[in-house]
């Protein structure tokens, strides 16, 4: 790939989705829960929606030159990106770490952020243990219905930025619509899901004894973040700008960078964007953003 390229998502349609991202022309699905805006995973591969490779799937294209020279310090594509809305809560869970992962799981394992976009009065996140606790509470809590009463609740705005660091008990609340940047990694340990049941009338799977070997028992410490940067960590590297006129864009450091616009219209080179549009740019590259907007942008 010599130059940027406008991302088609891979939709996902889950009991706990909305229609907020239909209005922005996204999808038509009755339920939309996550758009996996930059995506290389097997049977779920962001498409190229534009140029001569329109139509084909993003992970059949890209190199390891395109994803640049951070690519030997992951045997995989490393981000996954999604938009997410969530109309009920999601279940309350936790990931493991790498260490972890690769011991029992043969995977890698998640770190995440979530940066918000757009959120319900009163909506907001769980993350993290209100106070130091133990396997033996937390178990307790799981076994009687009360985790939610250890963990922090954050009614959160737009703008708003948590990282998510593995072991980190969380869920995201009913009415809150986010960007979602982590690792290129699905595993994750659901503790709790409100007793629900799945669109064939089960109980959702739990994954309690692996989830209580991962979690960290310590107080969560929130972390504010300064400025524009928004997460920097060995994972991702994360920022939000605006544009308003142009900006170029440059991939002239050890890694590609895919940025998403979260409000505005304009032109990415010859391409036309719009609120919610991903774009990739391959490593070597570069481009030129005219218009207006607010865009968050990612890179390793």
């Amino acid at each position: 790939m010599e130059k940027v390229v406008k991302l088609k998502p891979v939709i996902k349609s889950y009991i706990w989705g909305g229609q907020y991202f239909q209005q922005y022309g996204k999808g038509e699905q009755e339920v939309i829960s996550e758009l996996w805006e930059l995506s290389v995973r097997d049977g779920n591969s962001s498409v190229i929606a534009e140029g001569e490779d329109k139509g084909k799937e993003l992970k059949n294209v890209i190199t390891n030159k395109d994803v640049g020279p951070v690519s030997s310090r992951f045997p995989y594509f490393p981000l996954l990106i999604k938009l997410i809305d969530a109309k009920r809560d999601l279940s309350v869970q936790v990931h493991p770490s790498d260490a972890y992962a690769l011991k029992n799981e043969n995977s890698f394992g998640k770190s995440e952020m979530w940066h918000i976009i757009d959120a319900d009065e009163g909506a907001g996140l769980y993350v993290g243990l209100k106070e130091n606790s133990s396997k033996e509470e937390i178990e307790n809590r799981l076994n009687d219905g009360t985790i939610l009463e250890a963990l922090n609740f954050f009614k959160v705005k737009p703008g708003d930025t948590y990282v998510i660091n593995p072991g980190t008990i969380h869920a995201i609340g009913a009415g809150v619509r986010l960007i979602e940047i982590q690792q290129n990694s699905d595993l994750t340990y659901r503790l709790f899901d409100y007793n629900r049941l799945d669109k064939d009338g089960n109980p959702r799977e739990l994954h309690i004894e692996k989830a209580l070997k991962v979690i960290d028992y310590s107080k969560y410490q929130t972390k504010n973040n300064a400025g524009s940067v928004l997460a920097d960590n060995q994972y991702f590297k994360v920022r939000r700008e605006t544009v308003d006129g142009e900006m170029i864009i440059e991939a002239n450091k050890e890694s590609f960078v895919s940025f998403t616009f979260i409000e505005g219209k304009g032109l990415v080179n010859d391409m036309k964007f719009q609120q919610f549009d991903t774009f990739f740019l391959p490593f070597g590259s570069k481009c030129v953003i005219k218009g207006k907007g607010i865009l968050v942008i990612s890179e390793i």
